[in-house]
């Protein structure tokens, strides 16, 4: 009996001492919250202000430990303002107006809210004289109810919030749980026992000491990683769950028999154990009985981040329905379905899907949802389009903003999407080693970082969405090659006449080289002939199947001796203005260059007046061989460029097929570049022609013979 009461006063001093360390500290914690920048706080915590009462009323339940001790009904009443204060905390981090709560759970959100003010009003008002003590009962019950409760509501809190916890949140998240399950704790061995569990309260300072941490981790920018619990780990917590519910039960019967009057306490308590039993015999005889259980704790009980299953079934049918018009199924509702399933794979709110123009770069075809405020001209320049298809980076827009680049590289990411803060992830649609679609997410209600989770799921649903849109492509490309089948048909007849013209311009020729009197006519007649001969006839082969049919290697090409044969070419028009980086060399097929130079310079001297100059300028940039056509003639306006430019059997020359400029446009790509225009009507216009260069082209190819 020494010893017991010795251990007792110990325990009692110790608890004195934690209570005054716990009040010494929340009050601390407390007045700094309250100092910190509440725009600072904002960005950690979703509802600052309730964390500083929560951490104020904790200050006040510490004080009642410290003046009264543990166990006094003083401590139940002050517990029932910090309750009120934990709820009140939990309800606006967790849930808003936008995404309230369900009617069950408020319901007991309510509850427990109506029950602790009771019972601090009740307490208040009771004459707290000695003898007085009735009421400590009632106090206790409403402690273990509210403890209940609000490990439901924090049940319900995690569910809602999900994948997209951070760690602050989560930590006072299970530092409410976690008081609350001790408190549950002492109430309950004190209804089995019929005595209060004197060890356990006095115990309560040292678990007030426990909840302070979770207040510094969540005011402070560290942790902010969202919390995973593995499997193995879920399971143990849901076997632990399900006994503690299974003693919760016992313990409210027992007290409930009690309370009735008769001695009901130990046939509860075995009704109890034989329900037990037979459920766990159930479960060991009947694998049907596992299965389900194992399917509704896999269920409701693990919360991933993704669903696998169910969002890929939810992802393919929304890229899957449509309606299907006579013309087949339509592009704008495809590229509309793409951003829709993209989003809700992800819980955004909207989407934008951008889609390559003629010259390749992405501009915004469809959204689904996006707010207004996209300027028409917004667009991923060639730089960009390139970069993104070359590193296959999903980006992160807001590890931009603060500067934090995805592998130290520039992905060369447009200002209108680094000024749009609703832009929140930018997605390459990949369909094998083509980007043919980038998807523009818009930032979801609880803002996230990006995690290997998503980038996993954003890559194969990309390359799943690509194959839809390759697919409506495809169908798009075989209607215009009906078309061109057609035109091919058409000039085939024409083909023989061109031939003709070609013979009987040589012949012609032969005969003035023979017959002509004046020497200096004939000179000129001939080399004019000629001319128009060798173009004739290059025609000709150009327009041979036979030759359309051979396949020409990429090689390494200078461009300088280039330029200067086509300035000389050229000569008898205008005089080109050409510079060149010396040793420059370009990876691709030297005659197919020739062609496209040659038909953007024939452009740039029909589009300007006699006496302007047109400059030839060839530079390494980027990787990359930029050839620029410039000239100061009418120029272009912004939607002729994007719309017509480039479309084939649309010309602006009378007669003209519409050709060239598609055609010059189809052999760039082919070589892996592009064309880039720069025009404003009246200021003349800038053709930038982009190839690969070939040091990098060589560079890269030893790169993956060496990792071979």
């Amino acid at each position: 009996m020494a010893r017991g009461g010795a251990l007792t006063v110990a325990l009692a001093t110790l608890s004195q001492i934690l209570s005054a360390l716990a009040l010494a500290a929340f009050a601390g914690v407390t007045l700094w919250l309250a100092a910190r920048p509440r725009q600072r706080m904002a960005v950690l915590m979703p509802s600052p202000r309730w964390l500083v009462g929560a951490a104020a009323a904790a200050t006040g339940w510490c004080a009642a430990l410290y003046a009264f001790g543990a166990g006094s009904p003083h401590v139940l009443v002050a517990q029932a303002l910090r309750d009120v204060a934990m709820l009140g905390w939990l309800g606006a981090t967790f849930w808003s107006p936008q995404a309230p709560m369900s009617r069950p759970l408020h319901l007991i959100w309510r509850l427990l809210v109506a029950i602790s003010l009771v019972t601090l009003v009740a307490g208040g008002a009771a004459p707290w004289r000695e003898g007085s003590a009735d009421i400590a009962p009632a106090l206790a019950i409403s402690a273990m109810i509210v403890a209940i409760g609000g490990l439901l509501i924090v049940d319900g809190a995690v569910r809602r919030g999900g994948a997209g916890l951070r760690m602050p949140v989560m930590a006072v998240a299970g530092g409410f749980a976690m008081l609350w399950a001790y408190e549950l704790n002492v109430q309950l061995i004190g209804a089995l026992t019929g005595k209060p569990a004197s060890t356990l309260i006095l115990l309560l300072p040292a678990v007030a000491l426990m909840l302070l941490p979770t207040f510094v981790v969540a005011a402070m920018d560290i942790g902010r990683e969202r919390m995973r619990l593995s499997r193995t780990a879920a399971m143990r917590t849901l076997i632990l769950l399900g006994a503690a519910i299974y003693l919760i039960l016992i313990g409210l019967a027992g007290a409930v028999a009690r309370l009735v009057g008769g001695d009901y306490g130990e046939l509860a308590q075995g009704t109890f154990l034989i329900v037990a039993l037979g459920a766990g015999g159930l479960l060991l005889l009947s694998a049907r009985t596992r299965a389900w259980l194992s399917v509704m704790i896999s269920k409701h009980f693990f919360e991933h981040r993704y669903d696998y299953r169910a969002e890929w079934m939810r992802f393919t049918a929304t890229l899957a329905q449509g309606d299907v018009g006579d013309g087949g199924e339509d592009d704008r509702n495809l590229h509309r379905r793409v951003a829709k399933a993209l989003a809700e794979l992800t819980g955004s709110p909207g989407a934008l899907l951008m889609l390559p123009d003629a010259m390749g770069a992405f501009r915004v075809a469809e959204q689904w949802r996006w707010p207004a405020g996209i300027e028409e001209d917004a667009e991923l320049s060639l730089r960009s389009a390139f970069m993104l298809q070359e590193t296959r980076h999903i980006v992160d827009l807001d590890a931009e903003r603060r500067g934090k680049r995805q592998g130290e590289q520039d992905l060369a990411i447009p200002e209108w999407l680094i000024a749009d803060t609703r832009a929140w992830v930018v997605a390459p649609v990949l369909h094998f080693q083509r980007m043919i679609a980038v998807a523009v997410l818009h930032r979801p209600s609880v803002s996230r970082a990006l995690d290997w989770e998503d980038l996993d799921v954003l890559r194969i649903a990309g390359q799943q969405a690509a194959s839809y849109l390759a697919e409506s492509q495809s169908q798009a490309a075989l209607s215009e090659a009906k078309r061109f089948d057609e035109f091919n048909r058409r000039f085939a007849f024409i083909m023989h006449d061109i031939k003709n013209l070609a013979s009987q311009l040589s012949l012609l020729a032969s005969n003035a080289e023979r017959h002509a009197d004046k020497p200096a006519f004939r000179a000129d007649m001939i080399e004019t002939l000629k001319i128009s001969s060798g173009r004739l006839s290059d025609l000709l082969v150009r327009l041979s199947p036979r030759e359309r049919g051979q396949t020409v290697e990429a090689s390494r090409s200078f461009v300088e001796p280039l330029l200067n044969s086509i300035a000389a070419e050229v000569k008898a028009r205008r005089a080109l203005f050409v510079g060149c980086q010396a040793g420059l060399a370009a990876w691709g097929e030297a005659g197919s260059i020739r062609q496209i130079v040659q038909h953007l310079v024939a452009n740039a001297i029909d589009a300007s007046a006699a006496d302007t100059p047109v400059q030839l300028i060839a530079v390494a940039e980027h990787g990359r061989v930029r050839i620029d056509v410039i000239d100061q003639g009418s120029g272009m306006s912004r939607a002729f460029i994007r719309d017509e430019l480039f479309k084939p059997f649309v010309s602006t020359k009378e007669g003209g097929f519409g050709l060239g400029a598609f055609e010059a446009l189809q052999l760039a790509q082919a070589m892996g570049g592009s064309i880039e225009v720069a025009s404003e009507p009246g200021k003349g216009s800038n053709f930038t022609l982009w190839l690969p260069l070939a040091d990098a082209h060589a560079d890269a190819a030893d790169r993956m013979m060496k990792a071979g």
